[in-house]
């Protein structure tokens, strides 16, 4: 199941305006791809430098949502009006989710890699890797399902006090 086609369950928040789905995806494969330089440099300091880039992006996307990174300024100018307009928009919280989880795993490759184990760097890289992957290749957004996870694990919880 995608996260495009996922409904959250009910929040006591109302839904942000929906994002255009295409540009985390399009993001995910930029950023796909220099994780994958980072994990052919391996344990190396300009492996480490990419992957401390990387883990600034998604601290950004963390931030600001993944349309406020540098990737969703390319989907925006670059992309986007070469598209016809998109089928539906989606909740831009499971993205933004998912840009924690990414800045969680290379922030702790980074972390580790300063701390003297640069065979960390690739290894946070390769994870980090598979997840934008699948995200940029089959629609398969894993930060964007544990945050739907998150949210039933809360109203199953809330429901439970209930009663």
């Amino acid at each position: 199941m995608t996260h495009e086609h996922a409904t959250p369950p009910t929040s006591a928040r109302p839904a942000p305006p929906g994002i255009d789905a295409r540009g985390p995806r399009v993001g995910a494969g930029l950023t796909a791809v220099l994780l994958a330089v980072v994990v052919l440099l391996g344990a190396t300091t300009a492996g480490l430098v990419l992957l401390a880039v990387v883990a600034a992006g998604f601290l950004l996307g963390a931030v600001r949502g993944a349309q406020g990174t540098v990737q969703g300024w390319l989907f925006r100018t670059l992309v986007r009006p070469r598209l016809g307009p998109p089928a539906d928009l989606e909740d831009p919280r499971p993205p933004r989710f998912a840009q924690v989880v990414g800045l969680v795993v290379t922030g702790a490759g980074v972390a580790l890699g300063l701390a003297g184990a640069l065979v960390a760097v690739p290894w946070a890289a390769g994870i980090a890797f598979v997840a934008a992957a699948l995200n940029a290749v089959v629609g398969l957004c894993l930060g964007c399902e544990l945050y739907l996870v998150g949210l039933r694990l809360r109203a199953a919880s809330g429901a439970a006090r209930a009663r």
